[in-house]
């Protein structure tokens, strides 16, 4: 079972799962001011390796609230292999939704990446800005969608660090269809499939060789039509989150 199996108003990442939990500072805050969680309710809490606990909120006080379990310490085993999306920049708000969703699909890795045809160009400083607040926005997705192990959310890569990864897996319009891929996709180099999806350009004619080079597997059909590229990076994750 995991967080999702039984009802609960909020789900928080925590440090430790004693009996007896204090939820305070940010969290406690948002479960007692925004959720208004009320005395007697259930909240679940886990501990980002996969163990969580339910438990019964039995006093709050302003922004801390006081939790006593109500289960056992529980462990969700990690999904196999794991999964990896690489995704190109984007302008505005884009990315942040991308990495939410990846975050509620289940993706282990997240991997923002400047690419040739990528139109947001950003400096160091930025650059840290935006990796931080990825962080922070897949762990409030993490939460939303009961997760019980956050998401590694890289800093900004550039593509050729993408090169060495030893199972790539692009997506593209018409070429192999999914079930012809799938026994080939069983049982990736180094246990991660990291999908590579490309700006809303394109990967450029140079970035499209090096992949179909360093790729051991023949681009995955994703459908007919031209994608978005964050509904590429989604597509994609979830159809191989569902081979998992």
């Amino acid at each position: 079972m995991n967080p999702a199996g039984i009802a609960s108003v909020a789900h928080v990442f925590v440090t430790a799962l004693p009996d007896v939990l204090t939820i305070d500072g940010p969290d406690g805050h948002h479960l007692a001011r925004v959720l208004r969680v009320r005395i007697g309710e259930t909240v679940t809490a886990a501990e980002d390796a996969g163990q969580w606990r339910g438990y019964e909120v039995t006093a709050h006080n302003g922004g801390t609230l006081t939790c006593v379990a109500t289960t056992p310490v529980q462990t969700v085993a990690s999904k196999s292999p794991r999964l990896a999306v690489a995704f190109a920049l984007t302008k505005g708000a884009k990315p942040e939704t991308t990495v939410a969703h990846l975050t509620e699909l289940g993706v282990d890795r997240i991997i923002p990446v400047q690419m040739a045809h990528s139109v947001v160009r950003w400096d160091d400083a930025k650059a840290r800005a935006h990796h931080e607040r990825f962080v922070h926005v897949a762990r409030e997705a993490a939460m939303q969608s009961r997760r019980t192990q956050l998401p590694a959310v890289e800093p900004v890569q550039a593509f050729a660090a993408l090169l060495a990864h030893p199972a790539i897996v692009i997506g593209d319009a018409s070429t192999t269809p999914i079930p012809e891929l799938l026994p080939v996709l069983a049982d990736p180099p180094g246990g991660e499939w990291c999908v590579v999806v490309g700006p809303e350009g394109g990967f450029s004619p140079d970035e499209r060789a090096e992949l179909a080079n360093a790729s051991p597997y023949p681009p995955m059909a994703i459908g007919s039509h031209v994608l978005r590229a964050e509904t590429a990076a989604l597509a994609m994750a979830a159809i191989l989150a569902s081979l998992r």
